[in-house]
């Protein structure tokens, strides 16, 4: 599935700025270009199988109380 498969239409590109990894869930602060930080509580287990590391590009995904993350 491609990104522009998904039906959310606030992205926000840019680079992982920090991970704060617990057991069950974890913090992505994700740094726009523009200097905005959006954070993530996503599972610790997509952390890991999207192979999440600080300086990775990703986008984020903005749909109503939730943030997602894309791996690019």
């Amino acid at each position: 599935m491609s990104i522009t498969a998904i039906n959310v239409r606030n992205q926000f590109r840019g680079r992982i700025k920090e991970i704060i990894e617990g057991p069950v869930v974890s913090e992505i602060d994700v740094e726009t270009p523009q200097g905005l930080i959006v954070t993530s509580v996503i599972t610790t287990r997509s952390v890991r199988d999207l192979d999440l590391a600080v300086g990775r590009e990703v986008i984020a995904l903005v749909k109503s109380t939730e943030v997602s993350i894309a791996a690019l």
